[in-house]
């Protein structure tokens, strides 16, 4: 009975607990927090995230790539905010367009499926800038040339492959008769890893502008690993400018088909082809219209397989003009089978000035055109697309893979008309004439070195009207020299400058050397300034009688700075005035192969602190005129501070040709056996040193040689000059203060 009684409570007992703990499930809880805050980490959603653990006030939710296929048939335009996978082919339709804002990136996959084409009759507008340009580019994780197509754009401007032909990529539609059709406008573009191939005659450009009028805008772009052409011109009469092609599987940039547009600042590096390509038509080099072009501020920078310029099946009419090229070892190549090409390069289609070379390859040559006409080309101071190989400063901030840094070399030859200046980390070959053309200037800077090769053809000339600025110091001089491995007199030419002060010789002369024009009636007139120049190894001689000095200064002005000047071991004389009004101070002339200083044809400057040694004839050579001893006006000098170390076989002083009105003071010779040298039969000379035009005081003969006359003047006049010591050029002999460390050669 007990046993009964407690199983009931405990069944009891159990029953109410069980109905306590529904009442207490089924009665009201606690309110939900009305105002839920976003967490971005809990991995639910919650408060304002519209995903999880984003959006909202979190980060942004990722979305998918919207794909990129298909046509376009009305205005359509991206969101440079969103992602966009180019999975095909993607055509703008004839009358839509499609805009692409600045910042827009598209990733391609797909190979040749994937492109984006322009249909003649669209439009495309990409609207990049240079701090975020549009990018179309490879999704693949390790991109490589050739990931995918390009861009293709057809038109209707006229193309010598006919009308209503089709392009070789993208089967698009393009030519016709509108010169000025209008496809849209590009710029800041930079395509990447382009070139996906059909076949090994058939691979997508980086772009590609079939037959684009010139109603269209293509500039700052950038094609970059290409697996063919970076950039490519098929007909029609688009410009180009601002182009960059770097690391192209083929050529960097391509023109044909008659494309008649022009180009300007095109930066070219890394080609496994040409540089540059330009043709006419593949199947008939005659085809018409003939591709026509002008292009300005290119640069190329090696190494090529054919050519910084590939002047290809008939190539065109090209006007090319500031073409730099780097690391290259054929500047321009023509097939000796193009004979349509060679026809018009004999017809003075191909012409090309300030063309300049740096870092040039083994075996390299400008051309190897082998027809008669060698002179479409004009050698001159390139600037290219604007620093040289370095990149060039517009192309800062969108383009990728410049990392060429300046030329360590250059050559130099051809004219500047313009204003230039060199640099003193470039080490320059002189390979031909330089001429600086009237109006322009040459600027070059202290420490600067140039190597000269190339006999008489190479000099330095600044024409009248001209200007050159030579700014060396004597810690840095510029220096003038041969590029032999043995250097010698003569191996080059040397400077010469012309100028428009008088001169006995006329007006409007022509220099001995270099074939400039000088003299005329203004005394004060101003070639620029030369400072610290040391010209070493000139003297190349045309014939026994016509040799080029070291430097030579023809009807030079005033108004021009020259001083601290040596020439060394110079095949003919050191350094030469003839005529003008400029002065000397400071020179230097050791090792002449003939007078060591000469000054002729009515020169009316002065001169001080002269230090001479090592000449083969006269120390110093004072003319009036060779074919007039009393032609007008008279050379006229003061000299002082003189230093002549022999032995000398004309005399310390060979007063000549009349000679003129010297006076010379503090004048130092040493083992010399010859002080002042006059010819017997120099009538003129004679007449002046009677009459006391020639005045030296004092002049000392230091250690004079075996059979020393202090002069072989047999006049009745042997007071116009008086021994006395001296100092000369500030040491006697030594080497005077002035001419440390900028120097050579004075033991």
């Amino acid at each position: 009975m007990k046993k009964s009684i407690f199983k009931f409570i405990l069944s009891f007992a159990a029953t109410a607990l069980v109905v306590s703990c529904m009442s207490d499930d089924n009665s009201p809880g606690p309110d939900p927090d009305p105002d839920p805050v976003a967490t971005c980490s809990d991995g639910i959603q919650n408060g304002d995230e519209t995903g999880v653990d984003c959006g909202g006030s979190c980060s942004a939710c990722v979305e998918d790539p919207i794909e990129l296929s298909g046509e376009v048939t009305s205005d359509t335009e991206l969101d440079a905010s969103k992602e966009y996978s180019l999975t095909g082919s993607y055509v703008v339709k004839a009358g839509a367009s499609l805009t692409i804002p600045a910042g827009t990136v598209i990733k391609a996959s797909g190979g040749t499926a994937a492109f984006i084409g322009v249909e003649r009759g669209a439009q495309i507008f990409i609207n990049g800038t240079a701090s975020a340009p549009v990018i179309m580019t490879s999704d693949a994780a390790s991109p490589a040339p050739g990931d995918w197509g390009g861009l293709v754009i057809a038109g209707d401007a006229p193309t010598n492959k006919g009308v209503d032909v089709t392009t070789e990529i993208g089967d698009l539609t393009y030519g016709g008769a509108n010169a000025d059709d209008d496809s849209g406008s590009i710029t800041y573009l930079r395509v990447e890893y382009t070139g996906a191939t059909f076949s090994n005659d058939k691979e997508f450009n980086g772009v590609s502008l079939f037959g684009v009028g010139a109603g269209t805008t293509f500039e700052y772009v950038q094609s970059y690993f290409g697996g063919d052409d970076g950039i490519e011109f098929f007909g029609g009469s688009v410009d180009g400018n601002y182009l960059v092609s770097i690391g192209s599987g083929d050529d960097s940039i391509d023109f044909a088909d008659g494309w008649t547009g022009s180009g300007s600042n095109w930066y070219i590096s890394g080609g496994a082809k040409a540089g540059i390509e330009g043709s006419n038509n593949g199947d008939n080099g005659d085809a018409t219209p003939v591709t026509t072009t002008t292009l300005s501020n290119i640069t190329v920078v090696g190494p090529v397989t054919e050519g910084a310029l590939f002047y290809k099946e008939g190539g065109g009419s090209f006007t090319i003009d500031n073409f730099y090229i780097s690391g290259v070892d054929l500047g321009v190549k023509v097939t000796d089978t193009d004979a349509p090409a060679g026809v018009r390069i004999e017809g003075g289609d191909l012409t090309i000035t300030n063309i300049q070379f740096a870092e040039t390859e083994a075996g390299f040559a400008i051309t190897d055109y082998a027809g008669l006409n060698q002179s479409f080309y004009t050698e001159g101071i390139a600037t290219g697309a604007g620093n040289g190989a370095a990149s060039p400063s517009w192309a800062s901030g969108w383009t990728t893979g410049l990392d060429n840094s300046e030329s360590t070399q250059e050559n130099l030859a051809g004219e500047i008309a313009g204003d230039v200046e060199l640099s003193a980390s470039v080490e320059y070959f002189l390979t031909s004439g330089l001429i600086v053309k009237a109006g322009g200037s040459l600027t070059i800077p202290a420490g600067t070195t140039i190597k000269a090769s190339g006999g008489t053809a190479a000099f330095i000339g600044v024409e009248r009207g001209a200007q050159i600025f030579i700014n060396g110091t004597a810690q840095a001089p510029v220096v003038m020299t041969s590029s032999s491995e043995t250097p010698a007199q003569g191996d080059w030419g040397g400077l010469v400058i012309a100028g428009d002060a008088p001169t006995n010789k006329g007006v409007d002369v022509t220099t001995e050397v270099g074939d400039l024009t000088y003299g005329g009636n203004t005394p004060d007139d101003d070639s620029g300034s030369i400072t610290y120049l040391r010209v070493e190894y000139t003297g190349a001689t045309f014939s026994n009688e016509k040799e080029f000095n070291g430097v030579s200064l023809f009807g030079v002005g005033s108004g021009t700075t020259f001083e601290y000047v040596q020439s060394y071991n110079g095949g003919d004389d050191g350094i030469e005035f003839f005529g003008g009004t400029v002065n000397g101070n400071y020179l230097v002339s050791i090792g002449s192969g003939d007078d060591s200083i000469d000054f002729a044809d009515g020169w009316n400057g002065n001169g001080s602190n002269w230090y001479i040694a090592g000449g083969a004839k006269a120390g110093i050579e004072g003319s009036n005129n060779g074919d007039d001893g009393d032609a007008t006006p008279v050379t006229t000098t003061t000299l002082s501070n003189i230093t002549v170390v022999g032995p000398v076989t004309e005399g310390a002083l060979f007063f000549k040709e009349g000679g003129g009105n010297f006076t010379i003071t503090n004048f130092f010779t040493t083992g010399v056996d010859l002080g002042i040298n006059v010819t017997g039969t120099d009538a003129e000379a004679a007449v002046r040193i009677e009459a006391d035009a020639l005045s030296i005081d004092p002049i000392q003969f230091d250690a004079p040689a075996m059979g020393f006359l202090n002069t072989n003047y047999a006049g009745l006049n042997l007071d116009f000059f008086i021994v006395g010591d001296n100092t000369g050029a500030g040491a006697g002999a030594a080497q005077p203060d002035w001419a440390a460390d900028w120097t050579v050669g004075i033991e």
